[in-house]
């Protein structure tokens, strides 16, 4: 590379790095962009895994939070190759009788086919989607003076309770329980946490406000219409450096990390206060994942036909099962009917599999840093719902938590959110500080999902690194 000066370097093109260095460009500044893998993307890497001319995304699949996010949805990504398609049934959740609940755009559809929990189902979500565009400048950002208290307030009364809790307070059918645990269980916690019903509350809104939609051609297609716009605005791109030392780099007044706390204190920890050492040294990894792609000779065959129209399937019956399976997670054990996360994206993007094929990616929770294979396990929860699916399988591939970990230094033991999403670090991430986002040492800030809002493709981390450090040092 050759050694000249830069207002600001990004490391690591993740979408909060992308999102940092797009911002900073537009900004005016001179910025260069370092990425230790020869493609772009971090967790919207697309590739082919199992056969050949199989698409499969290699950890982030489904977007809810892209569409719906504040910053990226104002980028003309579309003017660069990004194409979003919709499923009909966003997101499913079979039941071992052959029904489902379903996340439908519409909350009229979603809670008509709610039973007796029709209304408690609007009350909980219309505000929220009604107030979205508001709302989603306070929760996705840092603690502070909310821009609009009311309505972050009343949100907020529901969000800090636990998944489990709220569910039993407002819902009376096994079907809204269960499509409600299924959200929540992307938090990758016990639903018995507090600030578990966040995350269900932020996924089934942003559905009913922006849809769950795919990328055409993979989440790839992501990364590549932010790279491509930020090269337009000016930026550089330096690929294939992978970053070990402050020392590695060409001079810079703002240095941004797209990485965790672990791999900070490796490049940078030198330079920081014994304080802030201390800081990141107590920061809490979670659950990690086992994951599995399929090449399959034709799409799923649900028992629920619903399920067959959907982009995402949650695989875990009832609250009460997942409830459990996410707890012994938490406690160290492998349960034997876990909570399953499945994405059939060839259902409506038929460039992800040739001859009239289809792609499966899904993932199971399971203990930080496990080695343990899931892959029988996983196959039959889906075979469970789906009877048949072990004989359309033509060709798979998997990896285990220390695997994610060696793809993605960032998935420290397998944890793909950058750190636990507990109610101590929601918003604090990854230290107690007035802005999450400076380290103890002037120009050198944290820009990944380790710090607020926290995981998700939706580039906000990035964003509001590069805001904090332009108001620091270019304004």
């Amino acid at each position: 590379m050759e050694k000249r000066e830069y207002d600001s370097i990004v490391v690591g093109s993740g979408p909060n790095g992308l999102a940092a260095a797009i911002r900073m460009q537009q900004k005016g500044l001179d910025v260069l962009l370092i990425e230790g893998e020869d493609t772009l993307g971090g967790g919207m890497r697309t590739k082919e895994l199992t056969l050949p001319g199989f698409r499969h995304d290699v950890c982030s699949a489904i977007h809810p939070l892209a569409v719906s996010s504040p910053f990226l949805k104002t980028l003309p990504l579309d003017k660069f190759g990004l194409e979003w398609m919709y499923p009909k049934v966003l997101a499913a959740h079979p039941f071992d009788d052959g029904t489902a609940s379903c996340l439908y755009r519409s909350i009229d559809e979603t809670a008509g086919e709610l039973g007796l929990d029709e209304k408690a189902y609007r009350s909980l979500i219309q505000p929220i989607v009604r107030d979205w565009e508001n709302l989603a400048v306070d929760f996705l950002a840092p603690l502070g003076i909310p821009q609009n208290p009311v309505s972050f307030t009343k949100f907020g009364i529901k969000a800090l309770r636990s998944a489990n809790g709220l569910a039993r307070s407002i819902f009376k059918t096994e079907k809204a329980k269960g499509l409600w645990a299924g959200m929540a269980a992307h938090s990758i916690q016990p639903l018995d946490k507090l600030t578990t019903s966040a995350v269900a509350l932020v996924l089934l809104a942003s559905g009913h406000h922006g849809s769950w939609p795919v990328p055409k051609l993979g989440s790839q297609s992501i990364a590549d219409s932010m790279s491509a716009y930020f090269e337009s605005l000016g930026g550089e791109i330096q690929t294939g450096l992978y970053v070990r030392h402050l020392k590695d780099l060409p001079k810079a007044k703002a240095y941004l990390f797209d990485i965790t706390p672990k791999q900070l204190m490796e490049i940078a920890g030198e330079e920081f206060s014994r304080l802030y050492r201390w800081q990141l040294s107590r920061f809490n990894y979670g659950m990690g994942v086992f994951k599995i792609d399929w090449a399959l000779k034709e799409a799923i065959p649900f028992s629920a036909q619903k399920a067959r129209l959907a982009g995402t399937v949650h695989l875990g019956n009832t609250l009460s099962e997942i409830a459990k399976s996410e707890k012994e997670i938490w406690e160290g054990k492998h349960p034997n009917h876990p909570y399953v996360l499945l994405a059939q994206q060839s259902i409506i993007d038929k460039s992800r599999a040739p001859g009239g094929n289809h792609t499966a990616w899904a993932y199971c929770h399971v203990p930080h840093g496990s080695r343990q294979d899931m892959t029988a396990i996983i196959e039959a929860q889906v075979e469970r719902f789906a009877p048949g699916f072990r004989d359309i399988i033509i060709g798979k591939s998997t990896m285990n938590a220390m695997e994610m970990q060696d793809y993605n230094p960032n998935y420290i033991g397998g944890d793909i959110n950058g750190g636990a999403m507990s109610i101590t670090q929601l918003f604090n991430r990854p230290a107690l500080r007035w802005s999450p986002y400076r380290t103890s040492s002037k120009g050198i800030y944290i820009c990944s999902s380790s710090t607020p809002p926290g995981g998700g493709v939706h580039g906000m981390c990035g964003f509001h690194a590069a805001e904090r450090a332009i108001k620091d040092l270019f304004e």
